[in-house]
């Protein structure tokens, strides 16, 4: 009898640690396809900044040459070229945080995974 209940416990733990390394496995899996998802959404917003900034460009381009054209001396000092320098600071910045952003998502690893490698 104690035969038995000897293969019954290796069964047991058996299944216990294929059930195991199975939920571990589906948490890795999801963890990598949520980190994927928000690595994709912060391209997304990425592309978007890009694209406000070639039109912040354009802005400015256009707006330094109106500005030339009407004889305008300080060009630089005025107040619509120093806003838009201004909203293509901002931008820069908004651009250079989200890639900072992704980098750090890039280098996250699944908390679980830490947790065993402590133990």
């Amino acid at each position: 009898m104690s035969e038995q209940n000897d293969s019954g416990e290796k069964k047991k733990t058996t299944t216990e640690k294929i059930w195991d390394s199975t939920r571990k496995t589906l948490h890795i899996a999801t963890f990598q396809a949520n980190k994927y998802k928000r690595i994709v959404q912060k391209k997304v917003d990425l592309a978007t900044v890009h694209r406000k900034i070639g039109a912040a460009h354009s802005d400015l381009g256009k707006e330094i040459d109106e500005l030339r054209e009407n004889g305008i001396i300080a060009i630089m000092e005025t107040e619509v070229v120093t806003k838009l320098l201004t909203k293509l600071d901002d931008l820069k910045n908004a651009a250079a945080t989200l890639e900072a952003e992704i980098e750090a998502i890039k280098l996250e690893e699944a908390p679980e995974e830490e947790m065993e490698n402590k133990d």
